[in-house]
């Protein structure tokens, strides 16, 4: 008995954490709608990130339900959240966005809501449980791994200009913690359809990192290389 309470803390201790970790990706947007707020505009940026993060929270929400999965609790509640948060993201940005934008935005907010009403009423027409859980498990599986997979662009953007410019660091540090959590704490509970996708975070998650500290630093050699050369150029100059 005493080995399986010891297995239910960790797991629980992992999806807490995974939830801590959680709210520096939900939180990242901040900067980008204060200068959307300040400017009254979206200017340049797109709304599709949060409508898709959205779309995935709740999926990944639905798949933590009890009517899906069981011991699932700590996946409902950083989904519910993010949820919440993308959602008011949405909001914001069909807000602040001129007419054509808006009428897009307001469209792919109801194409959202309607997939997954869809995804609820097929899964609950399925009355084998184990049946119903792998339906939406591989839905989510798939939202999730899309989702982890969208940083290749910014990786490629990285290596090609050799240059974290486009990729902040506790952006990626967030996503490496969270990912590796969740992957933690699905192999405690046994869930392929956690950990596998986490899994994927994780080693993307530590591509960014990596990519992030040899950039830096050569960034930073070149710097100091500059600033010797200019400092002697300038005491050439005086002499």
């Amino acid at each position: 008995m005493i080995p399986c309470i010891s297995l239910w803390n960790w797991k629980d201790a992992a999806g807490i954490a995974g939830n801590i970790f959680a709210f520096g990706l939900f939180l990242s947007p901040l900067p980008t709608f204060r200068r959307i707020i300040r400017n009254h505009s979206t200017e340049q940026f797109s709304g599709l990130p949060y409508i898709y993060s959205l779309f995935n929270c709740l999926i990944c929400m639905w798949y933590a339900a009890p009517l899906v999965s069981t011991d699932n609790l700590m996946v409902m509640t950083v989904n519910s959240f993010g949820a919440l948060f993308h959602l008011l993201y949405a909001i914001l940005f069909t807000v602040y966005a001129d007419k054509r934008i808006q009428i897009r935005m307001f469209g792919l907010l109801l194409a959202a809501f309607a997939l997954l009403a869809l995804l609820l009423v097929g899964s609950l027409q399925i009355t084998s449980t184990d049946a119903r859980r792998m339906f939406v498990g591989f839905f989510s599986c798939v939202s999730l791994i899309s989702m982890f997979a969208s940083p290749l662009f910014i990786i490629n953007l990285v290596i090609r200009m050799e240059s974290v410019e486009f990729m902040p660091f506790y952006l990626s540090l967030s996503t490496f913690l969270m990912s590796t959590s969740f992957m933690i704490y699905g192999i405690l509970n046994a869930d392929a359809f956690i950990y596998v996708p986490n899994g994927i975070g994780c080693i993307l998650g530590i591509t960014q990192l990596v990519l992030y500290c040899h950039y830096e630093r050569k960034s930073t050699e070149e710097s100091l290389i500059e600033n010797i050369n200019e400092t002697e150029r300038q005491g050439n100059d005086l002499s």
